[in-house]
């Protein structure tokens, strides 16, 4: 069993995985992560947990956006340090309407 180092919201993890699989592991953790630092970004500060479940719902929605419409999900550009107030402005209203989005589907399926 091998052991991985995760970098993710800023705080590491140390997680067990089976042989050969770090690299996957490591790819699903900067997806995490990516999501993470989006949520971060565009909701100010917020604790650790708040941060992880606006990122796992952001890829969620991701996902079943791309199952709905039969294409493989996009990974989200890194940031630059150098983005603009109006970048972060749209990012904001994306993660909004997103959240939004899925709140509606969520209630609706209840």
């Amino acid at each position: 069993m091998a052991k991985v180092d995760l970098l993710i919201g800023g705080n590491s993890y140390a997680v067990a995985c089976r042989d050969g699989e770090e690299a996957n592991l490591l790819a699903a953790a900067a997806q995490v992560d990516a999501k993470a630092q989006q949520a971060k970004r565009g909701l100010g500060g917020m604790s650790e947990v708040r941060q992880l479940l606006f990122a796992s719902l952001l890829l969620a929605d991701e996902l079943e956006e791309a199952r709905r419409t039969g294409r493989a999900p996009t990974p989200a550009p890194a940031p630059t340090p150098s983005a603009d107030a109006s970048l972060e402005a749209e990012l904001l209203e994306d993660i909004a309407a997103r959240l939004e989005k899925l709140a509606m589907r969520l209630e609706q399926r209840g």
